[in-house]
């Protein structure tokens, strides 16, 4: 049995996680916590007889694995709790500064973590085939990512969007930070043939949608992946709990846990 603690437990992915664990006969909540402001803390959580704290070291010793969907601060703050106690932790948030991702890298050093920008199924193998259709394709083809996701996102680009260019520039020798485009407006001139463009859309209620465009002489190919569910990343995220509850300390993402690399 898989002990786990969910952090963010009352936002949208904190229940979704909730209900996706408590179809798994290999795994149990043990503790479950949100921010100390949150007007539901000291309530139970529905389908569990687990109160709600407002402290991740109150509720930290009895678990083998932490996952956190929430805000970037926040997962820090959690991260270092975790790794300091030598407890796993799966982390899906996005939105991180460069430097609290060089910090997230350091932590691995301590305890098994899975970092993903993505937790879906369909979404890790559209890295794996991404790069792939890069190193065929070559610079030569112009490369445009589109996501679109709900108007609450605060983050923009996705951190999905964002791994696909890096993946994409890693392929063509480059970096992400040196040919990434993530805006035009006005006369922009012509397109440099190197450029990755990155397109940001948040509107409504879209749960999230990916398109990798590759454009060349007389043809275009698209990659897309189109998310209808939240369940959707709840799954990932719960099976990548189940794998890294039994590795070493060391810095894992779900091309991994997945057996795509």
């Amino acid at each position: 049995m898989v002990n786990v603690v969910v952090a963010g437990v009352f936002g949208k992915m904190g229940q979704e996680i909730v209900r996706t664990i408590l179809d798994e006969p290999s795994m149990s909540i043990t503790g479950v916590f949100e921010h100390p402001d949150h007007p539901k803390i000291g309530e139970e959580v529905a389908g569990i007889e687990v109160v709600a704290a407002s402290a991740l070291q109150d509720i930290l010793q009895g678990a083998d694995v932490l996952i956190d969907f929430t805000h970037h601060t926040a997962t820090m703050e959690n991260a270092r709790i975790a790794a300091e106690a030598g407890k796993r932790m799966v982390i899906g948030t996005t939105g991180f500064t460069p430097e609290e991702a060089s910090e997230i890298r350091n932590l691995g050093r301590k305890t098994a973590l899975v970092w993903a920008p993505n937790m879906s199924v369909g979404i890790n193998l559209m890295f794996r085939l991404v790069r792939e259709m890069a190193r065929i394709l070559g610079p030569s083809y112009d490369v445009e990512i589109l996501e679109a996701h709900h108007r609450m996102k605060k983050d923009a680009p996705s951190g999905t969007a964002l791994r696909l260019g890096e993946l994409i520039a890693e392929t063509h020798g480059t970096h992400l930070e040196e040919v990434g485009v993530f805006a035009r407006h006005g006369i922009t001139g012509t397109r440099n043939q190197r450029e990755i463009g990155l397109q940001t859309i948040r509107a409504g209620d879209i749960v999230g949608e990916h398109t990798v465009m590759f454009a060349g002489p007389g043809e275009r190919l698209e990659l897309i992946h189109r998310c209808h569910s939240r369940a959707n990343f709840a799954r990932g995220a719960v099976h990548a709990a189940l794998w890294v509850a039994g590795r070493p300390a060391g810095l894992y993402d779900m091309q991994d846990v997945l057996g795509l690399e």
